[in-house]
């Protein structure tokens, strides 16, 4: 396959994982939509003619969703695994195409983000059901490769020298992983917010907050070794460690944000609401990060282009 059809064949993978995010997406909205409800707690339910009380910890029974919408949830799971499949391949046919690492400017690391994140949920639905979860991960996957096609489309090409380094490998590979597991963070804490009292096809909050916080405990090491890792390639690129680019700036912010989340649980023991705000006020800056700092602030960072 010549390197013309080789950057071909992954911009169309990248449409076929935009359209499988979005079967997936409207499969996963279906079984939330229609499936089983939760009771937010356990809540005691009157039985029998005398109006006798269920034992402690009985949910109020609900209606039992209809099998069509347990059927579009599998199938929106095997879709999203075609699209994660899909986006991987147009992912490692581009870097083929460029000879190089896929992650020299903006569109290829838009889109190796989205697959981690679609990634992410993919495994982490193996051990855990967070299937409800799909849903609002796939139009993150699905928002992430549209706005990469549409605004930050790039043409494959070589990359400026400092982009020429097996550092690109070490570094935006943890920052691309970590990513990942910070939108499924950010996924269940905006659900946690929205999620109201008594019964809901949401999941109840501590799921969600467990959820939550065990992602983020997988992705700040893996930040925080992103971060020390783009110090050495800056020593060896530009001869500092640090230098108080934006760039720079932002990651150590979010490594701040992220870190006061993890500090503040386990000293001062917050839980809720609380924690869940922090932590998305971390994802805010993560977001800025990768993608705010490009398009406003620039830096020695800009060359990735936009």
């Amino acid at each position: 396959m010549s390197v013309e059809m080789m950057a071909e064949v992954s911009d169309t993978l990248i449409l076929v994982s935009v359209l499988a995010y979005l079967a997936a997406m409207i499969g996963f909205a279906l079984e939330l939509a229609y499936g089983k409800a939760r009771a937010e707690k356990p809540q005691k339910v009157a039985v029998g003619a005398a109006g006798a009380e269920a034992e402690p910890g009985e949910q109020e029974r609900t209606p039992e969703p209809p099998a069509w919408a347990l059927t579009a949830g599998k199938a929106a799971l095997l879709v999203a695994w075609i699209g994660a499949l899909a986006n991987l391949l147009a992912i490692v046919l581009r870097g083929l195409a460029v000879g190089r690492w896929p992650w020299g400017n903006l569109y290829e690391f838009v889109i190796s983000i989205s697959f981690a994140a679609v990634a992410a949920f993919l495994i982490t639905q193996t051990r855990y059901n967070v299937k409800v979860l799909g849903t609002f991960v796939m139009i993150a996957g699905t928002l992430g490769l549209g706005a990469a096609v549409k605004f930050w489309y790039t043409t494959a090409g070589p990359v400026v020298p400092a982009l020429n380094s097996y550092w690109i490998a070490i570094h935006v590979t943890a920052a691309i992983l970590a990513t990942g597991l910070f939108v499924v963070a950010a996924v269940a804490g905006i659900l946690y917010l929205v999620r109201g009292d008594g019964v809901s096809r949401l999941p109840a909050r501590a799921d969600l907050e467990r959820i939550a916080h065990r992602a983020i405990v997988l992705a700040f090491p893996l930040w925080t070794f992103a971060v020390i890792a783009g110090a050495m390639w800056a020593d060896k690129a530009w001869g500092r460690y640090w230098g108080w680019d934006p760039k720079e700036v932002w990651a150590f912010i979010t490594w701040v944000a992220y870190a006061a989340y993890l500090h503040a649980r386990v000293t001062a023991g917050w839980r809720g609401r609380s924690a869940t705000v922090v932590q998305l006020l971390a994802f805010g800056c993560l977001l800025f990060n990768l993608i705010g700092v490009n398009i406003f602030l620039g830096g020695l960072h800009s060359y990735a282009g936009v």
